[in-house]
């Protein structure tokens, strides 16, 4: 017995091929831009890392 997930991903696979396959124009350009906020935001995490390691590391006395 075909899980509904199944159904659903047979009839959209035949509604795809029939509609002529799958449209990749566009696919460089979306992915160029996912990499580009990707690395935006792993500069991002990487910066609010650093400036908590830094803060720690100057309330550490040293007396």
């Amino acid at each position: 017995m075909p899980t509904q997930i199944t159904v659903l991903w047979t009839y959209l696979r035949a509604r795809v091929l029939a509609s002529g396959g799958w449209n990749e124009s566009g696919t460089v350009v979306e992915k160029v831009i996912l990499t580009a906020i990707f690395a935006a935001l792993a500069i991002a995490v990487g910066a609010i890392i650093v400036t908590k390691v830094t803060a720690k590391a100057n309330s550490i006395n040293l007396n």
